[in-house]
């Protein structure tokens, strides 16, 4: 997959460099305090461009040097193929979580959005 889904400036200026916008993901996903998340659309309002999907991408590519596990899915459904992994993360650091019934394939619980999102912490506009 290549950097054309992302933003024009999230396109690094050096191969190999970090493209801007990604560092901008990177920066929010540091800020989610422990036992929260916000979510990839969250993200991207939070810095006023990208959308969703763009956010899951710089998080597919980068995000495995920050707390991945706290930007998330808007549904609650675990990132597939790193369930467990985040799951661990979770109940180390509190998160609520929706317990999956029996009939949940894998029987993983989901992430409580209600409870578990962060706004950012009432910050003004032009937090990036």
């Amino acid at each position: 997959m290549s950097e054309q889904s992302l933003p024009d400036d999230a396109r690094p200026e050096y191969p190999g460099a970090l493209p801007e916008y990604a560092e901008r993901v990177l920066d929010v996903a540091e800020l989610i305090p422990s036992g929260r998340v916000m979510t990839y659309g969250d993200v991207a309002e939070w810095l006023g461009e990208g959308g969703p999907r763009q956010v899951g991408r710089v998080m597919a590519l980068y995000g495995g040097a920050v707390p991945w596990w706290r930007v998330v899915r808007a549904d609650g459904v675990l990132l597939p193929g790193h369930e467990l992994r985040a799951l661990d993360h979770y109940r180390a650091e509190g998160t609520p979580l929706k317990e999956a019934s029996r009939a949940a394939e894998g029987h993983l619980p989901r992430l409580d959005i209600r409870r578990a999102r962060w706004d950012g912490g009432g910050r003004a506009e032009g937090h990036t």
